[in-house]
């Protein structure tokens, strides 16, 4: 098998994230409405529903460096293939809530373990001086794959069991393509890197504040992740087909994530996050205040969608520079507190919904992102920042992979091997 350049590896590592977070974990929001009233579910059961995939998300998550180890990237990558098409299959057939339950709960399992698996295919394939630019095109995946279930929406919007069984077919493409073209290796660790160094108190410490704030900014973006469709539909003379327009401004914001993320590093992370949250909230406010009127709502997606890219952006570098020599556990923290502050928040903003109501529960979770924006100077800087800024080539998606592995001499660890290259062979 050869193996794969980096723009490949990149552009099919987008396509598999598309897939797995895009249409087995976020499209989910965009049916609610005739979902809910094909199977007679009232609000707080879609929020316990809406829950259930991201808490197997964090329990795929756990065991997904394990399994990509002992299974390889190539089995773990199909794996995670095939939880998501027997989820999206699980779904397009739902006859109730214990049917829809299973199908959501098992697409969690399919994003919890993909990005760990692709990771470790990078790990291995992949130039690290280009580790940066490939994930930060994997991760636009997610926006993509948003982007890519509007046209079901827009077109079949009462059908959502054929736009289900249609998702379900490109899982199955998925699951051929990584077979083919994602080579059977483990994580990759070079033997003359430096072994980690224990993790200190300071280190705890920043951990903690870093999964909180990424627990509160899941909790307060569940509302609009599985509730902002419903919302629209039923406070507004808006057909169920017009959502569809609120997913591809997120998805389309969502893409310049990564340039405010990278942005924050080189400037100030707090200020950044408070700002990002601040706009979150605002994104809440706006959709609960003028459902009806089509421009807004769009708008309130598009601040959505880019602040909730920017904040996973920048807890994503911040637990990798929190953890230097840890490939595994700095990325993975982060997302695990988002996903659990998700599953937490799916349930209680339904239970809200149903007693106060849309417009009053949205207010209340804007609320609370304001509240936990106040609270910014508190969130973790690096471990090691100096004074002075740092110099701009060291700020960054790359430079926190850059600085993951350290040699002997205790310097960043840097490649020594062969640039990389579509006619290397790899066995397997």
């Amino acid at each position: 098998m050869k193996v794969p350049s980096s723009t490949s590896f990149a552009l099919l590592g987008a396509g598999l994230i598309a897939i797995s977070y895009g249409l087995a974990r976020f499209a989910f929001g965009l049916f609610v409405p005739p979902i809910r009233d094909d199977l007679a579910l009232a609000p707080d059961v879609i929020g316990l529903i809406g829950s259930l995939p991201l808490i197997s998300f964090v329990l795929a998550t756990l065991v997904a460096p394990v399994t990509a180890v002992r299974l390889g990237a190539r089995n773990t990558t199909v794996l995670s293939g095939v939880f998501g098409v027997v989820g999206l299959g699980l779904i397009s057939q739902a006859s109730g809530a214990l049917s829809l339950s299973v199908g959501v709960f098992a697409c969690g399992i399919c994003t919890g373990l993909m990005m760990p698996a692709l990771t470790a295919a990078m790990q291995a394939l992949v130039n690290r001086s280009l580790h940066g630019r490939v994930s930060s095109v994997m991760n636009a995946g997610t926006s993509v794959g948003v982007i890519v279930a509007v046209p079901a929406v827009l077109f079949i919007a009462s059908a959502w069991r054929s736009a289900y069984f249609a998702f379900a077919v490109v899982a199955v493409v998925g699951v051929v393509a990584a077979w083919a073209f994602i080579p059977s290796v483990s994580r990759v660790t070079p033997l003359n890197a430096a072994p980690p160094p224990p993790i200190s108190s300071l280190q705890w410490s920043r951990l903690f504040r870093l999964s909180l704030f990424a627990f509160a900014m899941g909790f307060v973006s569940a509302a609009y992740w599985i509730f902002a469709p419903d919302l629209m539909v039923t406070l507004s003379d808006q057909p169920p087909g017009a959502t569809g327009w609120l997913w591809l401004a997120v998805g389309i914001a969502g893409l310049g994530g990564a340039v405010v993320a990278d942005l924050a590093d080189r400037n100030n992370p707090p200020i950044t996050q408070a700002l990002m949250l601040m706009m979150l909230a605002a994104s809440l406010t706006l959709l609960a205040a003028s459902p009806g009127q089509i421009v807004i709502t769009i708008f309130s997606a598009l601040v959505f969608g880019l602040a909730y890219m920017s904040l996973t952006g920048l807890y994503l570098m911040t637990g990798i520079r929190l953890l230097p020599g840890r490939l595994s556990m700095g990325p993975v923290l982060p997302f695990m507190a988002v996903s659990l502050g998700q599953a937490t928040g799916s349930p209680v903003v339904g239970l809200m919904v149903k007693t106060f109501g849309y417009a009053d529960a949205f207010s209340m979770f804007a609320a609370t992102g304001i509240v936990v924006a106040l609270l910014s100077p508190l969130y973790p800087r690096h471990i090691e920042q100096e004074p002075e800024d740092p110099p701009e080539d060291e700020t960054g998606l790359q430079a926190a992979y850059d600085h993951q592995l350290q040699g002997e001499d205790g310097e960043p660890w840097v490649d020594q091997g062969l640039p990389d290259s579509e006619t290397e062979e790899i066995q397997h």
